[in-house]
């Protein structure tokens, strides 16, 4: 995949990427908050197969699904995404992990790893976003936690084994 930004005095930021299939995207950010998204013909980079024009709210909803904040594909089982130092991952709780029918005050989580739970999915419902700590672990649950990599590492541990 391709990438490049160029700053749009006046207007925002356009990103360009050509996809590993071959597709080329233009997403245009506009300062007011408006994304415009265009696809290209790849044989003639100034012709335009489709656009679509999105307000924040909508960008952001987009944005979410396509990160898979609501839905996470079956085949992605360690999704993982990084800005910096900061990681946002998915962990799926196994029937074995010593966490199971415990809340999150007793784990006492953000103080013993630093990590942060963003939100728990269960098999079935909707997802709990920023859970208490009344919150208890189910199996098969999956947490969407966010700190950096060695927080990260000790919330596992401590959610497998209760050390951490």
């Amino acid at each position: 995949m391709d990438l490049r930004e160029t700053d749009l005095p006046g207007i925002g930021r356009k990103y360009s990427l050509e996809t590993g299939g071959g597709d080329k995207l233009v997403v245009v950010v506009h300062n007011d908050g408006r994304r415009e998204l265009y696809h290209m013909n790849p044989d003639d980079p100034d012709e335009i197969y489709s656009t679509l024009s999105l307000d924040d709210e909508e960008s952001r909803l987009l944005s979410g699904i396509l990160a898979g904040l609501t839905y996470k594909p079956k085949a992605l089982e360690n999704l993982e995404m990084a800005f910096d130092d900061l990681v946002i991952e998915w962990i799926r709780i196994e029937p074995h992990f010593h966490c199971i029918g415990l809340p999150i005050g007793e784990l006492d989580i953000r103080s013993r790893t630093g990590a942060t739970i963003i939100a728990m999915m269960e098999n079935k419902g909707p997802a709990c976003i920023n859970p208490g700590p009344d919150y208890s672990f189910t199996s098969r649950a999956t947490a969407v936690v966010a700190g950096d990599r060695t927080q990260l590492k000790a919330l596992k541990q401590l959610l497998a084994s209760g050390s951490g």
